[in-house]
Order: C-alpha cells, then structure tokens, then sequence
C-alpha cells in the first residue's frame, strides 16, 4: 500500500508499472547514452526502480541533434538487437521524439510527420533561453494539426518564473505539462523546485516523466525523497494520469 503521509517517502516507492514518456536511453544520437552500454545500464537502473514502459524521446534539433524517423528508428533496432530475451520481455519500449519549436519543427509539423508518444501526443520543448516570439501561433498550429502538444518540463524555463500566470494561458492554449521527476528536488536549482511546487499545487501538471541521460539522474531518482505531503498526493494522482495516458499494456 502505498503510504502518502510517512515521514519519509521515496518517489521510488510510486513508479511500480511506471510508463517513462521521457528519456534518452537510445544510444548515440542525442546527448543522452553515448552507446549500447550506457543504453542498458539506463533500462536496467530505470527497471530497478519499478519502471517497465519506456518511451524514448531523443531530441530533434535543427542545429544539434537533426535526428529523423531514420536515425531513430535504426538506434531503436540496434538497442533492441542488444536486449537479451529475458530483459527484452520484461519491458515494452516505443520511441517518440523531444522537438525543439524551431524551423524544423514547422516543418515537420506541416507535413504532420512527427514521432508521437501515443496517438496524438507530441512532446516538444523551447530553449531555456527564451520562447519562439511566435510560441502561441505555433501551438495554434499543432492543434489544428490533429495533435495534443506536451511541453517538457515547463518549471525550467526561468523566463517564466517571474510570470507564472503565463503557465495558466499556456494550459489555456492546449498545452498538456510534462514534469520532470528532479525538479521535485533543488536538482536544477531551487527557482526550478519552487516553480515545480507552483503548478504541482496550482493542479497545472498532467504528467510525468524521469528525462534521463545518463547514470547519476538514475541515482538521483532513486534517492528523491518526498517531504510535502500535499505534493506526495498530487504527484501520485499524475503518476497515475501518466499511466493511463500512454499505458501499450
């Protein structure tokens, strides 16, 4: 059973059967595992946590990572063809991709041939530095599109942290919110855990999701301790949205 108002809850204690709808597990094409290796160590680590649906989300950046449905596809064949059986029939995993708002992604968006997380479900995300001067324009676009955008980690775009009504008018736009597990800890620094707190109580959040690259976000994670106990209910409540949401079993 699990026991919300214990003096000490580890976010571990919640992610049996959990669906991760963002990392970066795949090996070599973005800034997450580097090879097959870390690929593994990443699923198995994750796996001990409870976690057995996967959705790997490498970024798709024009100027970074140009990864397409090709290079995707052929580091999903090659981490599948590394998986031993017994691993391999333990987890279920169905990659999508992180899309940066650029000119890319319009693109892309245009002949509607992006990688959802399931059906209609597309996560994209903006530079730290600033948003798309024409942000709301864009999602207008996707939504006309036929898809539900999921913006990642809204907390850690510090440009809002001084605007946090602006969150609101982004829900209010269409946008689904897809935390990220460390930013219930000071992980990415305490404006971050204090905005993640702001929409976990404001009920702005729908989803949930680990964002790992390497090893040491694997630890973090299953070192997180839960101490607000109005939070532990409510990331329980998105752990289980998140489930139901883009559950394959």
């Amino acid at each position: 059973m699990l026991r919300f108002f214990s003096k000490k809850l580890f976010l571990k204690d919640l992610l049996e059967d959990f669906v991760d709808i963002h990392n970066h597990i795949l090996p070599g094409i973005d800034d997450g595992a580097t090879n097959i290796e870390d690929s593994l160590r990443l699923i198995e680590g994750m796996k001990g946590l409870g976690i057995k649906q996967f959705i790997p989300t490498p970024h798709v950046m024009q100027d970074t990572y140009p990864n397409t449905d090709d290079s995707i596809g052929d580091a999903y064949q090659r981490l599948l063809g590394a998986l031993d059986s017994k691993l391999l029939n333990s987890i279920t995993l169905n990659p999508a991709a992180e899309y940066m708002l650029d000119s890319n992604f319009e693109s892309l968006l245009e002949s509607r041939n992006l990688f959802t997380l399931k059906r209609d479900y597309v996560l994209i995300e903006m530079s730290y530095y600033q948003a798309p001067i024409n942000l709301e324009s864009i999602i207008f676009k996707i939504k006309t599109k036929g898809y539900l955008p999921v913006l990642a980690h809204p907390e850690r775009y510090s440009f809002y942290h001084n605007n946090l009504n602006y969150y609101k008018r982004l829900k209010q736009l269409g946008c689904f919110f897809q935390l990220n597990m460390l930013s219930l800890s000071a992980y990415y620094g305490k404006p971050v855990e204090k905005t993640a707190n702001y929409l976990i109580d404001k009920q702005l959040v729908d989803f949930i999701g680990s964002d790992i690259h390497h090893e040491r976000h694997v630890d973090k994670i299953s070192n997180l301790i839960l101490s607000n106990k109005k939070v532990n209910e409510n990331i329980g409540k998105i752990i289980k949205n998140t489930n139901r949401t883009f559950s394959v079993i």
